[in-house]
């Protein structure tokens, strides 16, 4: 075998070396102890790979791809590391950071897949599509020329061509129903907000409700706007829900957390190896922090969310309702390259008040058991019942009461998961998404019916599901074999009626009217609305 010379340095080591140089050696260490560190590896694997890679380089039989191959290595290096550590490739860059950006650039609808196809739920208004004329129910089928119904495209691969540089133009072809052909459009792309407030609304005279589904750099806004908006209508009580929201921004957390803490009371610490303890408190301008308040969490609820729960719950400003969040509590940094990656890296634990870190337990290099743990908690029975973790830590908040760390935010009260469903066909019907799809087509069919209301608020007082409409839903569920008794279906009607209003009114109007008509039977909201009036 030739002998491959240690002193050829190759592109794609230099590359790989260069990389790895600026990356590490900016963010976590002096530049001695990183060269230290780097180049005299106990067993000397770092000069073993660079071996690897100069022997591939010189001697392997085609020509490679050395950006592919160095993304691989990276992105191995990160995964042997912790499952919130991880390489994004530049290609994915602004799908992954436009959630958290607040905005992006496209051409501005809500839609839903269905059967491979983009169908218009409603543009946004004043936006690029609405300008244009786009309307609720058309079916996108053409971008730019290219067919994309019916050819199992990915979701990401067509809003990857709708999206684009603001000021750009695509050309949509639309189908809508009762005109013949395809109707052709050119849509000048803009700047388009992505909120993370679904919904404020007052549930009734006093009581305030608030649902965030992220943390990004607009939700702090969002929620001072929300909270000015509430306290106008006399809002003497909120429930603040963060079921589903799977975090964000950690400064997004702090911002939202302080509208309900005096001041100096201590929303979170972080620390780790090479990060000193850094401490964020309010700062005692906060809007609500005397009403009484409840946070809404679930097993979906991570990170940012599981900051204010704890900052909640620690400094017994509130009381937490649901079941045990998801237990991330790892602080991770996003360093740019130079090629337009980044490397999202982890840097420290987040500790709440009383001084636990929720993080549940992983196992370096292994994220398939960490992302199905949730998984095994419905599987066996643990979402049935609000025991603290095994060898958890025990640790007592401000008023006295005893929480647990290494696992999660565990609830005040305990609701378990589906606990409106009064039977099996229920089950069956919600975990099949029956009635949404029920509601989707109705709506699809009747699109007029939302020209018989002047508003939402007048949709939620007046509609109502009527018995040919049931007997309709009861004809779709024979068709897609379903099936049901009589007395199940009776007795699973007031939640089928309910829900069903609530997927029309989502169809017609969006969360306006999805939330208040849905929370009628929504377990958790009924939990928290019986203990505010206790």
């Amino acid at each position: 075998m030739r002998k491959v010379s240690p002193y050829l340095y190759l592109p794609l080591a230099f590359a790989l070396v260069l990389t790895l140089g600026l990356f590490l050696g900016s963010h976590m260490m002096a530049p001695t102890d990183f060269k230290k560190t780097l180049f005299k590896t106990r067993d000397g694997s770092f000069e073993g790979m660079v071996d690897v890679l100069n022997l591939i380089h010189q001697d392997y039989v085609d020509t490679i791809h050395t950006d592919r191959i160095a993304n691989n290595v990276i992105k191995g290096l990160l995964d042997e590391l912790d499952p919130h550590s991880e390489f994004i490739p530049a290609e994915h860059f602004n799908r992954m950071n436009d959630p958290l950006r607040g905005r992006f650039d496209g051409i501005g609808i809500y839609f839903r897949m269905i059967r491979d196809t983009i169908v218009v739920i409603k543009p946004v208004a004043d936006g690029p599509s609405e300008k244009v004329g786009l309307l609720p129910g058309d079916r996108i089928v053409e971008v730019d020329g290219v067919a994309v119904a019916g050819k199992g495209l990915h979701t990401d691969s067509i809003v990857g061509m709708l999206k684009g540089e603001r000021q750009t133009t695509v050309e949509v072809g639309v189908q809508r129903q009762g005109v013949p052909g395809v109707l052709n459009y050119t849509i000048t792309r803009d700047e388009i907000p992505l909120y993370s407030l679904d919904i404020a609304y007052m549930a009734d005279d006093s009581t305030g409700y608030i649902k965030l589904n992220k943390f990004s750099a607009t939700t702090a806004s969002e929620v001072n706007d929300a909270l000015r908006q509430l306290l106008r209508n006399n809002m003497t009580r909120l429930i603040l829900d963060l079921r589903g929201n799977g975090g964000g921004y950690f400064s997004g957390a702090i911002e939202v957390a302080e509208q309900f803490l005096e001041k100096e009371a201590l929303i979170v610490y972080t620390k780790g190896k090479n990060r000193p303890r850094k401490e964020s408190r309010a700062s005692g301008k906060g809007m609500f922090t005397r009403g009484a308040l409840v946070v809404l969490i679930d097993e979906f609820s991570a990170s940012a969310s599981e900051i204010v729960a704890g900052a909640i719950q620690d400094n017994g400003r509130g009381t937490i309702i649901g079941r045990r969040s998801f237990g991330k509590g790892l602080v991770q940094e996003q360093i740019p390259m130079q090629n337009g990656a980044a490397i999202r890296l982890t840097v420290a634990r987040y500790f709440t008040p009383a001084g636990r870190s929720i993080q549940r337990p992983y196992h370096y290099g292994n994220d398939q058991d960490y992302y199905l743990e949730i998984a095994e908690r419905f599987r066996k029975g643990h979402d049935q019942k609000n025991s603290k973790p095994e060898e958890s830590e025990v640790f007592l908040t401000a008023k006295g009461d005893t929480v647990y760390g290494g696992g999660g935010i565990y609830p005040d009260i305990y609701v378990p998961y589906h606990a409106e469903l009064p039977n099996k066909l229920a089950k069956e019907l919600v975990q099949t998404g029956m009635m949404f799809r029920f509601a989707f087509t109705y709506v699809d069919n009747n699109r007029q019916l939302a020209s018989t209301f002047h508003d939402p608020q007048e949709f939620i007082r007046q509609y109502e599901i009527q018995e040919p409409l049931i007997n309709s839903f009861k004809a779709f569920l024979r068709k897609n074999k379903i099936p049901f008794s009589t007395e199940d279906f009776d007795e699973a009607q007031y939640l089928i009626k309910t829900r069903l209003k609530a997927f029309i009114g989502r169809n017609l109007f969006d969360d306006e009217v999805f939330y208040p008509v849905f929370h009628k039977v929504d377990p958790e909201f009924t939990k928290a609305m019986e203990h505010l009036n206790s």
